[in-house]
């Protein structure tokens, strides 16, 4: 199964279900290590250190994008909403952009939700659908290979 995006507006929604409960999905949205992992989904990298999470209403989440070019750019998000393991909300200062994250218990894993809102201009295109479903097709990829003690394979 591959993530589904679709732009209405300035909305985002993208959805994907994956085959990790949501303690585990939630755990890789809010670990900087995991970010990194998945956060650039096909078009960009993320460095390992560039990112942090302070996860907490008014904490900021903040990572640097590395294009295939090597252009560099640094995110900056605050955080709204922290209801683990559930949902989480987060604000983009400088364009007002609001990210909802929905996790729901389903079937073999979690059904994954990412809402964004008041998109700037800039990411109104097929170009930003298609990257933030290559990110949450990116998470699911990470989560397969999670299979430490404890974690079956997916």
């Amino acid at each position: 199964m591959t993530a589904r995006a679709e732009l209405h507006g300035d909305e985002l929604v993208a959805r994907r279900h994956l085959r990790a409960d949501p303690v585990r999905v939630w755990a890789a949205f809010t670990s900087p290590a995991s970010i990194a992992a998945f956060w650039g989904g096909s078009h960009a990298t993320v460095p390992a250190g560039s990112v942090t999470a302070d996860v907490r209403p008014g904490g900021e989440f903040t990572l640097d994008t590395r294009a295939p070019g090597g252009a560099t750019r640094r995110l900056r998000f605050v955080y709204v909403l922290v209801a683990a393991p559930h949902e989480l909300v987060f604000d983009e200062p400088v364009t007002g952009l609001r990210t909802t994250v929905r996790l729901q218990p389903a079937g073999d894993g979690t059904d994954l939700t990412v809402h964004q809102r008041r998109l700037p201009p800039e990411l109104r295109t097929a170009q930003a659908a298609d990257g933030l479903a290559s990110i949450l097709d990116a998470l699911a990829k990470h989560l397969e290979g999670d299979t430490g003690p404890g974690r079956s394979g997916l």
